[in-house]
């Protein structure tokens, strides 16, 4: 039987039952997580790509936490872009985070984010137990 949950971390409630959608969503042993703004301890988008970017990261890191995965499980990562001319920042703060083997990625431009303030958006799929592999 496959076993599906949505994942809310501390602190996301407000995803969930204001805008109605799970930061991430678990069925079986794979974890979809929805697009991830980076957002200061505030809640405030950072000052700097490179802190927005790190600040994505850490929040992918805790909402995969929340699922019971890691960021050694991802298999594949989305990630939308405001001004690709900032792609050299968000892959420093995309390798700090995920090491080898690489999951596949995607980078896609676009003119907006629904956080207007925001530059990134990033959404990725993780399989669970894949890094034992």
């Amino acid at each position: 039987m496959t076993t599906r949950q949505p994942i809310i971390p501390e602190g996301e409630e407000v995803a969930y039952e204001r805008f109605h959608f799970a930061p991430a969503f678990r069925v079986d042993n794979t974890v979809y997580v929805s697009g991830i703004i980076g957002r200061g301890d505030d809640g405030r988008i950072p000052d700097t790509a490179a802190e927005e970017f790190a600040a994505a990261f850490a929040q992918l890191a805790a909402t995969l936490e929340a699922a019971g995965a890691t960021v050694a499980d991802i298999v594949e990562l989305t990630s939308f872009h405001v001004d690709m001319a900032e792609i050299v920042d968000f892959i420093a703060a995309k390798d700090a985070v995920i090491t080898e083997p690489y999951p596949a990625w995607t980078a896609v431009g676009t003119t907006a984010l629904v956080e207007r303030r925001a530059r990134a958006e990033v959404k990725a799929t993780a399989v669970i137990g894949s890094d034992d592999a």
